[in-house]
């Protein structure tokens, strides 16, 4: 599995994740108290939607295209206004030309008194990275491998905030160092809201890795409570694209199950491919 952030800017994965995304830095805001979003995969920050990467598979035309032109019931409009606020926001003038990334949709959100770091390895992507949150005070870009900045950046100074762990999937044992990752920072900061995004080809590989991550926030104290989140586009086919992707949301917000379940159904339409969308949502026992 190789999922590079280019190649599917805007497309179905990316709503998802930052539907969540927008709705758990929206409660942080909440309280007055400061908040830190630690981003260990970050990735080049903003992506040109008319490029070769991303012209060659077209997927923000069935992810974000779809959405931004999509009704919701007065229910759900409110739960994805301001994602959708802050994807106009990069496209004066209307159409789609651009799609931010994990850090610039988190930047658009911090207070004056929150922050952000954002982990980039890849030269490339870091430099656009750079370059998209220049003279930014409380945005720092880390040339830092993500896995290696996990547990070496929590808990922060703040005390309160949300690590994002988005990696590329690029290597086989990716999900075993998702779990391992995540055990090894929550164990240092089991406070902390964690977001964890993974693709989902295999049945069995998922479902082991909710277990790690269950397990590994039970044996905290506090103990974490964790939120899975699956939502399919079509049904897989062997040697097939990526149709479904997933989520893991340990100390998610108290409401945000309740705001899924009225979101999840009006994404099914526009997002899914022949009308085959379906999701499946959880709090999984250890």
């Amino acid at each position: 599995m190789n999922y590079r952030h280019a190649f599917h800017a805007g497309g179905f994965a990316d709503v998802i994740k930052h539907i969540v995304l927008v709705r758990m830095l929206t409660y942080l805001q909440e309280k007055q108290a400061p908040f830190r979003v630690i981003d260990t995969h970050a990735g080049a920050g903003l992506y040109d939607l008319t490029s070769s990467e991303a012209q060659r598979g077209g997927e923000w035309l069935t992810g974000i295209a779809r959405l931004m032109q999509a009704r919701f019931s007065d229910k759900a409009l409110p739960l994805v206004t301001s994602y959708l606020d802050i994807i106009r926001a990069f496209n004066p003038g209307g159409g789609l030309r651009a799609y931010p990334g994990s850090p610039l949709i988190a930047r658009a959100l911090l207070r004056p008194q929150d922050r952000l770091t954002a982990c980039e390895v890849e030269p490339a992507a870091r430099k656009h990275l750079i370059d998209a949150l220049r003279r930014d005070a409380q945005a720092r870009v880390v040339d830092l491998d993500g896995w290696t900045a996990l547990p070496a950046f929590v808990p922060p100074n703040e005390r309160r905030g949300l690590v994002l762990i988005d990696p590329p999937f690029e290597a086989k044992d990716e999900f075993e160092r998702l779990a391992d990752g995540f055990a090894s920072a929550f164990e240092k900061w089991p406070t902390g809201a964690y977001l964890m995004w993974y693709p989902v080809k295999s049945r069995r590989t998922t479902d082991e890795l909710a277990r790690k991550v269950v397990a590994g926030a039970a044996n905290s104290k506090p103990p974490g409570k964790c939120l899975r989140l699956e939502f399919s586009v079509a049904p897989q086919e062997a040697g097939g694209g990526l149709v479904s992707t997933g989520l893991l949301i340990v100390n998610p917000p108290w409401k945000l199950a309740g705001e899924l379940k009225i979101v999840l159904p009006e994404l099914e339409k526009p997002l899914g491919q022949g009308g085959a969308a379906r999701f499946r949502l959880e709090m999984p026992k250890r």
